[in-house]
């Protein structure tokens, strides 16, 4: 679209990524206002499909945060961090630049496991969205793995075995940001959760634990809630339920936290990534 040309509804178009989830949606240019039915069309879009790609965008902090805003309130940063050291405290930095020999972003280096973002929060984040600014020559990708798929395609008796249980999310920012950690350490933010959520919006049923951040159910033998889980994390990330993003610069990528998880791919430290993100609140998982 050209710049300055209104967004209309009716070129809105949403082409499917996979056959596991995500669309791109075309037809859209988000410096400008989204009216009320293009706001619809697109949360419909990404309802129906978990993660939406919208290329070639060309945004300010403002353009961003106000698309997020389309979505719901923004998570913002009460404190001051170095990773959001942007002017608006919706913002966050995902990146590992580094000036005067700090790094201006979080989540700098390699390779992450699959998670959902703030599952170790009480009340953890409905939405991810990332603004893609500069990119590896290769890797540095974002995977993504179907929750309601992998939910839906357990056999009745493990359905029925999960039925009420809750399992306990930790995350240790300093020693295990992108590798599990097994045991909970004094002070790590942690939160318990059912293992098989419903969705408040489309009314589905998702697996909700992942390798990242999901340490044990709770009363439940460790051994055997150890290989339970390991079991269900081998499902959820059958490369039949995933699907990838290899960035370019200008992508805008949002996620549904509450229904797919997502890893990335390890990269070179050598080349330069920096991704703008913001985060969407949610409400405590049922």
């Amino acid at each position: 679209m050209a710049l300055g040309q209104a967004n209309s509804a009716d070129r809105v178009e949403a082409i499917p990524l996979s056959s596991a989830l995500g669309a791109e949606i075309r037809g859209v240019d988000l410096r400008q206002p989204l009216d009320a039915q293009t706001s619809a069309r697109i949360r419909k879009i990404w309802n129906d499909h978990l993660v939406i790609l919208l290329r070639g965008q060309e945004l300010s902090e403002e353009d961003q945060v106000r698309f997020g805003e389309s979505f719901g309130p923004l998570n913002r940063s009460a404190k001051k961090r170095a990773h959001h050291n942007a002017k608006n405290p919706a913002i966050m930095l995902i990146s590992n630049i580094r000036e005067n020999g700090q790094l201006i972003g979080a989540l700098p280096d390699g390779e992450m496991q699959f998670h959902t973002d703030q599952s170790h929060q009480e009340t953890p984040c409905s939405a991810t969205m990332l603004y893609a600014l500069e990119v590896p020559s290769t890797g540095g990708d974002t995977l993504f793995a179907n929750c309601y798929t992998a939910y839906e395609t357990l056999s009745d008796e493990l359905k029925a075995r999960l039925e009420g249980k809750r399992a306990l999310h930790a995350y240790d920012y300093d020693n295990a940001s992108t590798r599990r950690g097994t045991v909970l350490k004094e002070g790590i933010p942690h939160a318990v959760h059912p293992v098989v959520r419903t969705h408040p919006d489309t009314g589905r049923k998702a697996l909700y634990v992942n390798r990242l951040m999901t340490l044990s159910i709770v009363d439940m033998d460790p051994a055997e809630s150890e290989a339970l889980l390991q079991l269900l994390f081998d499902h959820i990330e059958q490369p039949e339920f995933v699907w990838g993003q290899v960035w370019k610069p200008g992508d805008v990528l949002m996620w549904d936290n509450r229904c797919s998880v997502h890893a990335r791919t390890d990269f070179s430290a050598a080349e330069r990534r920096l991704m703008r993100r913001v985060t969407i609140l949610g409400e405590r998982p049922f």
